[in-house]
Order: C-alpha cells, then structure tokens, then sequence
C-alpha cells in the first residue's frame, strides 16, 4: 500500500504538495517523447523525395511537409530537447499556468530525471506517468512474460521507491497505451492499472484506440478489473471525432473525458485513423468547444478535462506550433465568446484536474 502520507495530497516530481497549490493545469501533455515506437507509426513512403523528407529533421524548408505527413516524419516524432522544453513550457506559465501532466511511461521514453530539471527551472508543478505503454516494441516482449500482479507492483515501486533508479516518483497510472482491436498486452496494462488504482489510489489515464467501439471495451476491461471508473479518465475524445453516444455512455459510467488536442485544426493522417475503422474526423477548437458545451448543457462538467497532447515537434512554438500555451492565449478567449463562463473554465482547469489528481 502506498504511504498514508499521500493520502489527499498530490505527488510531483519535486515532492508532495497540496491539491490547492495545483492552479491552472494541463492534464495530459507531454515533454519528452519518442511516438515513433520502434516505428508503429512510420511507414516509409514509396517515392524517392518522400523518403527523403521522411528522414530529416524537422526545418523550415520541409516544415509544410510535415505538417501534413506527421506520422511520416520520423524527426517530427521525438521530442529530446530539456532547454526547449523548459523555453516552451515557461510560455504556459507566463500565462498563468501552474502544472502540466507529463504523461510519457514505459515504452515511450519517460525520463525522471529530465522532467525534475524542468519542474526546478520552470517552476511549474509536475506531475510524472507511470505503467506501461504495452505493446510498444520497447515493452511488448517484458510485458508479455510479466502477469498483472507484477506490473501493478512496478507501478506501485514508481509511487513509493521512485521511477528508474531515481527518487523522483510518479503521481498518476497513465496514459495506458491502447489500440483497436485491443491486444492481450493492452489488457494486461489495463488490469494491470486497475490493480495499482486499488493500491496506490491514484487515477488511471488511458490512450484508447480510434474506434468508437474502443473506448466502452476499454472500460468493460477497467471495471472487471475492480478500477474506480470515477478515477479514469479517457483521453483523446477529439483525436478523431469519438460519437456522441459514446462520449455520454463514458460520461455515465462516471469516466472523466478529455479533450486535449487543442491547437490540432482539423487535419489527421487518414492511414492511422483508417487502420482502426474511424475516419479522421478530427474538429478545429471551435469544434471541440461546441462538444464540450453540449456535455455542460447535459450536466456533465465536472468531468471535462481540457489539454493539447503536446508530443510532436510541429506542436511546439519553436517550430511554427501553438504550444502548451495555447488554451490559456487562444482558447479561453473563444471559449467566453461561445458563452463559457470563468466559473465553467475554472472548473475545468483548475477544480476537475485537482480532484484527479489528489491521492485517494
């Protein structure tokens, strides 16, 4: 069990602190990354030039190449950069953010060390995944020999001893990388979750795949699994344009829903999305705020969270992209001119992340 001492409190990479120190916070983003997993998500393209582009790093001469093609980039897939994180994460706070989720994990280049850097030279609260992104290549094969009790006591290890090595601990079970059909080391990552929830009682984030049918599989698994669903939160419902059905049959389970691709306008790799049996619906903000208003209307804002995914090199400020800033700057404005209010943004912001965030 985790320490009592937690209980009530969240854990940052820094230490423990109080939920109301939390302010303004992005619930799902990410510093440093590697998506291109082992290459999942890279498919060499055919044509010479293609091929090429495909191998460069991201400049300003193929930057409109990849703003289309970001699956296709294999450069535009790893964020390794701690000073530009720090640069870029300063701009969130010099808009008055004061937390950012960091949720990279197992399998897709977590590194404690690195975000307790940029917890100290920001200033920001930050608050570190844990459990494994399953079937990555980097993971699949250890998470395929490891039964659920053994990975939930790994997630516990992270909460309690600290994260590789090091000191620095984790604060929520997350994001636990999902695809569609499901595969067994998904749902081993799930159950897996489920397990270290009742231990540690940290909520649990999940990266669900693209299906409408996904999501509602996913939390069959989490439930059998004897997860607190009001401690869940299923990430992504803007990624490709999740139904509404789906969106309420999530909400009435008591599942947080989150919207956080901010900042994405509209375009989506249509070979990712069709792989799974979804077209790439992906909406501008203007669309995502509709959504979130309609799920308000219905009576269901405390379980809105709002953030950008940050985990791409063409996201970042530094390479043309709208960056972690970009809620506070740009998206609360349109937000009051569709009629939300500050108590509705600050619930969002501010009261949903806090009471996800608290240890229970």
């Amino acid at each position: 069990m985790t320490d009592s001492a937690l209980s009530g409190k969240v854990q940052t990479v820094l230490g423990i602190i109080e939920p109301e120190c939390l302010g303004v916070t992005l619930p799902h983003e990410h510093f440093l990354i590697d998506q291109t997993l082992g290459g999942v998500y890279f498919v060499e393209p055919e044509s010479l030039s293609e091929r090429a582009l495909a191998h460069q790093p991201v400049t300003l001469e193929n930057l409109s190449w990849v703003r289309y093609h970001t699956k296709d980039s294999l450069d535009n897939q790893v964020l390794d950069n701690v000073d530009m994180a720090i640069r870029e994460a300063l701009l969130f706070k010099f808009e008055g953010g004061s937390t950012i989720v960091d949720q990279t994990n197992c399998g897709i280049g977590r590194d404690a060390r690195a975000l307790a850097r940029i917890a100290r030279a920001t200033g920001l609260n930050i608050v570190m995944g844990s459990g494994y992104y399953a079937d990555s290549p980097k993971t699949s094969e250890r998470v395929s020999g490891m039964g659920d009790e053994a990975i939930a006591e790994e997630i516990v290890g992270d909460f309690t001893r600290g994260v590789d090595g090091t000191a620095v601990r984790a604060g929520i079970i997350g994001e636990l990388g999902c695809s569609w059909p499901l595969r067994p080391n998904e749902a081993k990552g799930l159950r897996a979750g489920a397990l270290a929830q009742t231990l540690t009682g940290a909520a649990v984030t999940v990266h669900p795949g693209r299906n409408d049918d996904a999501p509602l599989e996913i939390v069959e698994v989490l439930a059998a699994a004897g997860a607190d669903l009001n401690r869940v939160v299923i990430n992504h419902m803007d990624r490709c344009g999740y139904s509404l059905e789906t969106r309420l049959s999530l909400l009435k389970a008591g599942c947080y829903v989150e919207y956080d691709l901010f900042g994405f306008e509209g375009y989506y790799p249509a070979r990712v999305a069709l792989a799974e049996g979804k077209l790439p619906d992906m909406p501008n903000d203007l669309g995502r705020i509709r959504e979130i208003l309609d799920l308000i209307e219905r009576g269901f804002l405390e379980r809105i969270l709002l953030s950008h995914d940050i985990g791409m090199k063409v996201m970042l400020t530094s390479y043309g992209g709208w960056g972690y800033a970009h809620l506070l700057r740009e998206v609360v404005p349109l937000m009051h001119v569709y009629g939300v209010t500050d108590e509705q943004i600050h619930t969002m912001m501010v009261e949903n992340p806090k009471r996800l965030l608290a240890i229970q």
